[in-house]
Parts: structure tokens; C-alpha cells; sequence
């Protein structure tokens, strides 16, 4: 059976050598885009490839589009070959932020048609603390055959955000920290604040002290109670460029509220075109 949320240190341990399972390193830093492939050159869980956020999770940006726009998807698919991952194959996914640039590659092979991916609950830094095995060893180039079977139906485009700007029918949740949300700070867009209408939960509220996901009922809980009785269909996740939205999302799913969707540009895409409203405050 897959696993398509979570997935224990402990289980990943147990499949190290299991050639069902593939893992992914998308260690990532957006002040310093090359520090999470050196620190995966340093060391990484034994057979984990390494997932650039700019390179392989994204393409090049233009002049309408967010910080990190989605690439083709046959393009992608190519990657994910190359990385091993295929019809029947486990993939995981971690960082070492708490899920933060994990969930990225989490979303998009589900988004690609592969819905056998989960994020390793706590990351690197547990697998750390764990003494786990640790290596420098680089894996050899994978050949997978992954089908590519895009599902639109899971994104949102600017468009549709607008309109949910104008009519409130849908909720849109921004998991960016509190303060870029209000405008009081932003280091990394050119305009500060938020969409209007759309309401703030900053992606770390989904877990707990050790760095794990909170339990699905509590996460169940504080998602209902944003929702005020919406389904989870009529949400939409933002934040800077469609990478932390990813982990509300995938919080949703855990705590069963199943079928939110991604505004992958996000704020950074938002801002592209002044005539967009911007709200500041809370």
C-alpha cells in the first residue's frame, strides 16, 4: 500500500534498501539558492537524489509570473524519470525547514499523476538527531518510466483568484509568516501585503514542538476552523511563490479534508500587474 502524506523516519529507515523507494533531498534556501546542494553533497540519507528548487522544481522566470513557476510537465516528467521514479514506486520527499521546500516536490508529482510521494514527518534534522545513516555517496542515475498525467484541476490560476477576490466564493489561505501577510515586512517581493479577502495561517502552526505534523485531529481542527463550514474543494492556498502553500495543503489532506487546491504564483505572481488589488493589515 502507498504512502501519500506522511511517512515516519522509522518506516524510511526500514526501506533504504528497498529499490520500490525512492527518495528526493530538496533541501533549499531562498537567500542562498546553492546551500542546500552543497549541504546534500556533504551528506544526505543513503540514496537520496538531490531536488534543486530553481532548476528542476520550477522553470525560468518572466515578466508575468511568480518567483517560481511551475515547468512543463513533460519536461518535469523527464526529471522524475531520471531520478528512478515510476509506476510502483514509493517516493519521499524531505528537507531540513520542516517541510517548507519538501512539500513543493510533494505537490507537484502528485500534480505530474503520481500520487505515491509523502513527506518524511521531521525532516533531515530528525533523521539527524536519530543518528540515522548519513552518506556523501552519490546515487547512480535513475531510469524510471513515470507516466505524465497532469491534473489541472488541482491549480488555480490568477484569473480565477481574481474572481474569488470579487465574489468570495472561495476561501483563499495565505501560509506565509504574519508579518509579510500584514505588509509590516517583506524580504523578498517588491510589494508587501496580501490578496484581499484571503486570510493567514502561517504554514508552521501545522506542527508541533519536535518539528512533526501536528496529529490529524488537531489539524482537523484548526482547519475547520478556518473554513467556518466550506468544504475543502472551495479553498485556495497562497503564499510568496507557491512553495509553503503546498504545506497547508498538504496538511488539509492529512487531517482528511482532501481536494484544496494551489495558487502556485502566488503573491510574487500577484504583484505582477499593479491594476491586481493589495490589502495590508491583518
Amino acid at each position: 500500500m502507498f504512502i501519500n502524506t506522511i511517512v515516519s523516519t522509522e518506516d524510511l529507515a526500514q526501506h533504504l534498501d528497498d529499490p520500490s523507494w525512492i527518495v528526493l533531498d530538496c533541501r533549499f534556501t531562498l537567500t542562498d539558492p546553492e546551500g542546500g546542494r552543497q549541504a546534500y553533497l556533504k551528506n544526505h540519507i543513503p540514496g537520496a537524489r538531490y531536488a534543486h528548487l530553481d532548476e528542476d522544481l520550477s522553470t525560468q522566470i518572466t515578466e508575468t509570473t511568480g518567483r517560481h513557476p511551475l515547468p512543463d510537465p513533460e519536461e518535469f516528467a523527464k526529471k522524475v524519470c531520471h531520478w528512478g521514479i515510476g509506476v510502483n514506486k514509493q517516493v519521499v520527499v524531505y528537507d531540513d525547514s520542516f517541510g517548507a521546500m519538501a512539500v513543493r516536490a510533494w505537490w507537484m508529482l502528485r500534480w505530474l499523476g503520481h500520487p505515491a510521494v509523502a513527506l518524511l514527518d521531521g525532516g533531515f534534522p530528525k533523521w539527524q538527531r536519530e543518528k540515522r545513516p548519513l552518506t556523501s555517496e552519490l546515487p547512480e542515475p535513475g531510469k524510471g518510466r513515470c507516466a505524465c498525467l497532469p491534473e489541472p484541476s488541482q491549480i488555480v490560476s490568477v484569473d480565477e483568484v481574481l474572481r474569488a477576490v470579487n465574489t468570495g466564493d472561495q476561501l483563499i489561505i495565505d501560509a506565509r509568516p504574519e508579518r509579510r501577510f500584514t505588509g509590516e515586512f517583506e524580504p523578498l517581493d517588491p510589494v508587501a501585503g496580501h490578496i484581499p479577502g484571503s486570510i493567514n495561517w502561517a504554514f508552521d502552526e501545522n506542527l508541533d514542538l519536535d518539528g512533526t505534523y501536528l496529529p490529524p485531529e488537531a489539524l482537523r481542527e484548526n482547519f475547520q476552523a478556518l473554513l467556518k463550514g466550506r468544504p475543502a474543494w472551495q479553498v485556495i492556498h497562497s503564499c510568496g511563490s507557491g512553495v509553503t502553500a503546498c504545506h497547508n495543503l498538504l496538511a488539509m489532506e492529512i487531517a482528511g479534508l482532501p481536494g484544496s487546491r494551489l495558487y502556485p504564483g502566488s503573491w510574487s505572481e500577484w504583484i505582477r500587474d499593479p491594476s491586481r488589488p493589495v490589502a495590508t493589515g491583518e
